[in-house]
């Protein structure tokens, strides 16, 4: 059973075992469809993680 945690306001520092960890899949959008970024070639992995991310301010 796992119990949930919830904190408000504070910092709380959570450290996991190795064994604890376990893999994150990353997904992007990519010509209209969703694909998980393990599956691109070296090539299209490098261009992924060299791009830039950026917001829009609202112009009010």
């Amino acid at each position: 059973m796992q119990t949930l945690l919830t904190v408000i306001d504070q910092e709380v520092e959570i450290t996991l075992t190795p064994e604890e960890r376990q893999p994150c899949e990353i997904w992007t959008r990519v010509m209209g469809y969703h694909r998980p970024v393990s599956s691109f070639n070296r090539g299209k992995q490098g261009e992924f993680h060299e791009r830039n991310y950026f917001r829009e301010t609202n112009l009010d």
